[in-house]
């Protein structure tokens, strides 16, 4: 059997150069993401996503959550990044995502240790979660890890709000992309993610991560080495919202690519007071989407039991963020 080796092994020293040169510069006037708002996060000006010239990192592990060709075998070596450039109002991270308080900065080699480390323990890829607005400082980090024995996969975990400007820079660089595609009506992104624009941007990514990437390929044990796995969460009263996210998929990226159907939402953060969004999902809204979701053909696809709005919520308060069975609570200290 061929051996599978990371794309971004076959980067030259001068391309990576010329990468982290141009991604540094888009720091100065940062347009990482689709909403373009030309901070100088170089001289400490925050947009948005409230995030500065360094990465800031809120926590790291191995973690066996993922997607089983994501984590089953080794557990998937996660690091959250803090912020976001999404605000929604559902947000199961929103602790580290949306809350006032700070990471822990640090420059490329700090990053490219933790990189390492999670290697050492075991870790089938490195998992990027919310890794949009810093995706400079993960070039930097992979180039520096990769020149000192990093050779596992990288997934690019985002919420789908990606520039393509800023994809283009990881062509490449990123060997699984693990995007989400949240919404099919504009009005939806506005209303519950502060975003007037993600769905055409969303799809635009989705497709450039596919030409990028391909379809999921997976080796002899089921390990995800490579493609494109797209997540959506089912969202209560938005089932044919849902069902229109997956005939988008079905006619426009290729039944070769994985596809991961969540039914784990449940009220969090600013969704206790939505009229909608206030209750869990219902069995008849997820079985629709379900039978959709068969309808549409991918070859490779994961859908979650419907209790697993009981399981899969984090508390980054806590030592052990993940534990199972612990029921979604109301938010404590989610912005305002």
């Amino acid at each position: 059997m061929q051996t599978h080796y990371p794309r971004y092994l076959q980067i030259t020293l001068a391309q990576w150069r010329s990468r982290e040169a141009v991604a540094r510069q888009m720091l100065s006037a940062c347009r990482l993401c689709p909403r373009a708002c030309r901070a100088d996060r170089l001289n400490g000006e925050h947009g948005f996503c409230r995030s500065g010239g360094a990465a800031e990192i809120s926590h790291w592990q191995i973690h066996h959550g993922e997607e089983p060709p994501l984590s089953e075998q080794g557990g998937a070596g996660t690091i959250f990044f803090t912020h976001c450039n999404l605000s929604c109002i559902f947000c199961q991270n929103y602790q580290i995502s949306q809350a006032r308080e700070a990471g822990r900065r640090m420059e490329a080699e700090e990053l490219a240790s933790i990189m390492l480390d999670l290697q050492r323990q075991g870790a089938q890829n490195i998992d990027l979660v919310s890794p949009t607005h810093m995706v400079p400082q993960i070039i930097a980090a992979v180039a520096a890890a990769a020149r000192q024995g990093l050779t596992i996969p990288l997934v690019y975990n985002s919420n789908g709000y990606d520039a393509q400007e800023t994809l283009a820079l990881l062509d490449g660089i990123v060997d699984i992309y693990l995007p989400d595609l949240k919404y099919a009506q504009e009005e939806s992104a506005q209303r519950y993610s502060a975003v007037s624009d993600y769905v055409r941007h969303a799809r635009a990514a989705v497709r450039s991560m596919y030409r990028q990437v391909g379809g999921l390929r997976c080796d002899a044990s089921g390990r995800a080495l490579s493609g494109l796995l797209v997540r959506h969460l089912v969202l209560p009263g938005h089932t044919a919202e849902s069902i229109a996210i997956l005939r988008f998929l079905q006619e426009n990226i290729g039944a070769d690519a994985g596809l991961s159907v969540m039914s784990q939402y449940a009220p969090r953060a600013q969704a206790f007071g939505d009229a909608v969004l206030n209750r869990p999902l219902s069995a008849s809204e997820y079985a629709a989407v379900l039978a959709a979701a068969e309808h549409a053909g991918f070859h490779q696809s994961w859908m979650q039991e419907l209790d697993s709005s009981e399981i899969y919520f984090p508390d980054f308060a806590e030592d052990e963020v993940f534990l199972t069975e612990r029921p979604p609570a109301r938010p404590r200290d989610a912005a305002g």
